[in-house]
């Protein structure tokens, strides 16, 4: 249980959204604060929950405290404690909560505990999904139920995947207090960190399954986990560049559905209905990434994004300084997604047909993917070869497992049909 859950177990005495609001910002901090100082992940989040639900009761009423971090992390200590001594079979356990009893937790600064939790629940040895759901969980706050959501998988398989990862935790020695990762290992760590939260908000801003083109509460979730990040790693140029590129590509967001859920494709969107504040940010951040040292996969993409966002319309974009940027990317990642988005820059400057040629080299790393087949429909499309493109499209709407991707590309196929 969570701070989400703390309202439906006090039978949603919180005094409104303020109480349960403040729960939901604190409780990965205070779960991190006690991680850090005594190890026990299991234990420790058991006793979070346990003084959630004791400032559920009593802030309505009795008032929130002047620190109400500092409240929730001696009361979660105590409780920690408590729990250690009842394992009376075990001496060391006893021995350990004894003497941890008489002494408080030292409340570093919040962005620390926050790092502290998402340098622990991505740990490179655990598999990526459940790196994910450990961080939703741990760090984002989110239910099982909630992660189960918006991930479309049943409850039970996030649940599995949060205990196997608390289990691998625990025999990686999550039981003592968490030491920061040895200079050695850090930018491993880190890149794990980011990678994870760069999934979260892939699946946020384009879910890959299920009704819904787009998940904001993912994606915000992600943003704020990467800012917390970027608080603590202000010079770090891949943290920076990370926050960028979700702010580049989220400001689009508000015009990539159309009335019905329906998708809007980049070249036909309304551009005055993207966020300009947020393409500001990003903008500026990306100027800042790139002059923090040589540009990495995250900076790169923020480049790119920035660039879209600043033309006025689709004929405006710089595609020829957009394939120079892919150029760099693809030299610097294996990703295979950033070489398709190299071969739709490749198109637009040199035409579909260069595109295509280049597409064919592709095709091993597409094994199942939509994607494509479905850049494939839309370079055999501009070259007029509209059966061919209409054949592509209902390949790729097959291939897609999301209903607003899947009605798209059935409804460019149907139009380029005789």
């Amino acid at each position: 249980m969570t701070a989400a859950h703390t309202s439906a177990h006090t039978g949603g005495h919180t005094g409104g959204h303020g109480v349960e609001d403040l729960l939901r910002l604190h409780a990965p901090q205070v779960l991190g604060a006690l991680v850090r100082r005594y190890g026990h992940f299991d234990a420790a989040e058991d006793a979070v929950q346990e003084a959630l639900l004791a400032a559920a009761a009593q802030w309505p009423d009795g008032g929130v405290p002047a620190n109400p971090r500092g409240w929730l992390i001696r009361v979660a200590s105590r409780r920690l404690a408590d729990a250690l001594r009842s394992e009376a079979a075990r001496a060391r356990r006893e021995e350990t909560a004894f003497r941890l009893q008489p002494r408080e937790v030292r409340a570093a600064p919040a962005d620390d505990d926050t790092l502290t939790l998402l340098f622990l629940c991505c740990d490179p040895a655990l598999p990526p999904a459940a790196r994910i759901a450990l961080t939703l969980r741990a760090v984002g706050g989110l239910t099982t139920a909630e992660i189960a959501r918006a991930f479309l998988v049943p409850e039970a398989t996030v649940a599995q995947r949060i205990s196997r990862a608390k289990a691998k935790l625990r025999a990686a020695g999550a039981d003592r207090p968490f030491r920061p990762p040895r200079p050695q290992d850090r930018d491993a760590r880190l890149a794990s960190v980011l990678h994870v939260l760069y999934l979260i908000f892939n699946e946020g801003y384009t879910a890959t399954s299920g009704p819904a083109l787009h998940r904001a509460d993912l994606a915000r979730e992600a943003i704020r986990l990467t800012r917390a990040a970027r608080r603590l790693l202000p010079r770090e140029g891949a943290v920076t560049g990370l926050l960028a590129l979700m702010l580049l590509t989220e400001a689009r967001s508000a015009a990539r559905s159309g009335p019905e859920g329906e998708l809007i494709p980049l070249d036909e969107q309304d551009r005055t209905r993207w966020d300009r504040a947020a393409i500001a940010e990003g903008t500026a951040l990306v100027e800042e990434a790139l002059a923090e040292g040589p540009p990495g996969p995250y900076q790169l993409q923020a480049a790119i994004a920035a660039l879209h966002d600043e033309a006025p319309d689709h004929g405006s974009t710089d595609w020829p300084q957009i394939l120079a940027l892919y150029d760099v990317l693809v030299t610097r990642t294996p990703d295979p997604m950033a070489e398709l988005g190299r071969v739709v820059a490749l198109a637009m400057v040199d035409g579909p047909e260069a595109g295509l040629a280049a597409l064919a080299a592709l095709e091993p790393r597409f094994p199942d993917s939509h994607r494509l087949p479905a850049v494939r429909a839309h370079l055999l499309e501009r070259t007029g070869a509209r059966r061919a493109a209409a054949d592509a499209y209902r390949a790729a709407a097959r291939a897609t497992l999301s209903l607003p991707e899947r009605r798209y590309l059935q409804t460019r196929a149907a139009r380029l049909d005789p």
